[in-house]
C-alpha cells in the first residue's frame, strides 16, 4: 500500500500496563520526522492504567479490561468526530494490544480500524499454566485470552474483520515471552508460553533480534517495520530535530487518589492537583542549574503543566514539588522536537530512604537495560545494579544510594546518550531522577 492510498489516517497510540502516552514520544517524533501531519497522531492516557490481579472482580486503582476497551472506544470516536476521517490506525504496546484486540474483535472497532499493530502483546498470556491465575487478563489458559484467541475461521487465524494486523516481538528477548518464569517471580518453572508468544495467526509476525520487551514498540527498528507496514516503504529518517520547540504534559500522580498521601504508590495518569513545577536549564557538564528557573507552573484540574518554549540545543532539570511527596529532580537530556506528552510524576520517599545522604533514581522508560548488548555507565561504575550478563534484559530502572554529603554531579550515560544531574539531600526529603529519552 502507497503513502498515497494511505493519505495519512489518524494513529491512535495506545500505552502498556502502568505506563502513559509519555513512551510514545520518540515513535510520534519518527512519525513527523517522516512527514506524518502532528494532528494525526493521537494518544491516550487510562487513568488507572495497572490491570487488576483477577478482571472479574473490582480493584481500586486498576482497570478492567472493559473499562480499558472503553477508553479506547471513546479516544478513537472522538478522533474520527475531530478528523472527519472513517478510519484510524491503532499502535499498541503490550498490554495496550489487548485492548486493541478486544476493540476490534468484541466492540464494534473492525470497521473503524484499517491497520493494527501491535508491539511486545501478551497475545497467549506471561504464562498459560491452567489453574494458576486464570482470572488475569496475561493469563494465556485464561477466559479472556482463550476467547480472543479462538479461531476466526478454518485458517484458525486469530486475528478479526478486515484490518490488517501487524505483530512485532523480540527473538528471545522479552521478559513477558519467556519458556521461563523468572521474570514472573517463578524461576526454574515452565510458563507454557514461547518466545512466538506476541505473535499471532493471521497477522503480518515481524522477529527484531535482541529488542526488548518495551523496544517492540518503541525503537527505531519497531518504527521502521510498522511504517513500512504502513506505507509499503522505508521511512527516509529516523529523526529530524527542531531549533525552537513547544513543550508540554501532564503531571501524574501515585494510588488511588493521587492527593492522598496513604492511598497507595502505584502509578495513576490523573492530575496532581496542586503541585508545582519549575523548569531550569542546566549546563550539560555538571548539571548545575545555568540560572533562575526558566519556567514554572502550577498544576491545575487538567494536569497540564505548560506549554514552555525551550531550546532543542538546551538540557534541562524538572523541578516537581506536592504534598505527600518528594522534592522530584528530573534531569533529561535535550528534546529533538516539540512534544505534548512530556509527563511526569514526582516520587515518594520511603523512611528508609531518608537515612542515607542522597537517592539517584536512573530510568529508561523506552526500553530495558541490558548488559549482553549495551554500553552504560552510572556514577563511572559500569556495574549497574541489578543488571547482570546472561539473562533476558527485564529492568527498566535503578536506584542508588550515596553516602557522600555534598552536593554533587552525578552522570549517567546508555548507548550514547548522556545524562547530568545533581544529587539533593535525602534528608530533606529530595530525590534525584536521571530520564533517558531514547
Amino acid at each position: 500500500m502507497s503513502i498515497q492510498n494511505l493519505q495519512y489516517k489518524p494513529v491512535v497510540f495506545v500505552h502498556g500496563n502502568g505506563d502513559s502516552a509519555a513512551l510514545w514520544l520518540t515513535t510520534v517524533w519518527r512519525f513527523e520526522s517522516n512527514g506524518w501531519p502532528a494532528n494525526l497522531l493521537h494518544t491516550i492516557d487510562v487513568p488507572y492504567p495497572l490491570a487488576r490481579e483477577a478482571d472479574d472482580k473490582p480493584q481500586a486503582g486498576r482497570s478492567s479490561t472493559a473499562e480499558h476497551m472503553q477508553v479506547l472506544k471513546d479516544k478513537v470516536d472522538a478522533v474520527l468526530a475531530q478528523t472527519g476521517a472513517k478510519q484510524v490506525i491503532l499502535i499498541g504496546n503490550s498490554r495496550g494490544g489487548n485492548a486493541i484486540r478486544n476493540y476490534i474483535c468484541n466492540g464494534g472497532g473492525a470497521q473503524r480500524v484499517s491497520h493494527a499493530i501491535i508491539g511486545g502483546g501478551t497475545h497467549h498470556g506471561v504464562q498459560a499454566i491452567p489453574g494458576l491465575n486464570d482470572a488475569s487478563e496475561f493469563s494465556g489458559a485464561g477466559p479472556f485470552l482463550r476467547q480472543l484467541n479462538a479461531p476466526k475461521n478454518h485458517k484458525g487465524d486469530e486475528v478479526c474483520g478486515p484490518t490488517q494486523w501487524m505483530t512485532i516481538r523480540s527473538d528471545t528477548n522479552d521478559k513477558y515471552a519467556q519458556p521461563d518464569g523468572l521474570w514472573l517471580g517463578m524461576k526454574g518453572r515452565a510458563t507454557l508460553v514461547g518466545f512466538d508468544g506476541p505473535e499471532l495467526k493471521g497477522a503480518l509476525n515481524v522477529v527484531i533480534p535482541k529488542i526488548d520487551h518495551r523496544e517492540t514498540s518503541f525503537s527505531p527498528a519497531a518504527f521502521e517495520a510498522s511504517y513500512q507496514f504502513l506505507t509499503g516503504h522505508a521511512p527516509l529518517h529516523n529523526m529530524t530535530t527542531q531549533s525552537q520547540i513547544e513543550l508540554n504534559g501532564k503531571v501524574f500522580g501515585l494510588g488511588v487518589n493521587p492527593l492522598q498521601a496513604d492511598s497507595g504508590n502505584f502509578v495513576n495518569n490523573l492530575p496532581l492537583q496542586g503541585a508545582k513545577l519549575s523548569i531550569y536549564e542546566t549546563h550539560t557538564h555538571t548539571g548545575q542549574r545555568r540560572g533562575a528557573a526558566v519556567h514554572q507552573s502550577s498544576i491545575s484540574t487538567d494536569g497540564h503543566w505548560g506549554p514552555f518554549k525551550a531550546n532543542s540545543r538546551a538540557a534541562y532539570e524538572f523541578e516537581l514539588t506536592a504534598d505527600g511527596y518528594a522534592t522530584t529532580h528530573i534531569y533529561r537530556s535535550p528534546f529533538a522536537r516539540s512534544s505534548n506528552i512530556v509527563h511526569m510524576r514526582p516520587e515518594r520517599l520511603a523512611a528508609s530512604d531518608r537515612t542515607t545522604q542522597s537517592l539517584v533514581i536512573w530510568t529508561r522508560p523506552r526500553g530495558y537495560f541490558d548488559a549482553n548488548r549495551d554500553t552504560m555507565m552510572l556514577d563511572g561504575k559500569t556495574d549497574i545494579p541489578g543488571v547482570a550478563k546472561g539473562m533476558s534484559a527485564g529492568i527498566s530502572s535503578v536506584r542508588i544510594r550515596m553516602d557522600e554529603s555534598p552536593q554533587r554531579s552525578v552522570a549517567a550515560e546508555f548507548n550514547g546518550e548522556q545524562l547530568k544531574g545533581l544529587t539533593w539531600p535525602a534528608s530533606q526529603g529530595h530525590i534525584t531522577v536521571l530520564e533517558l529519552t531514547y
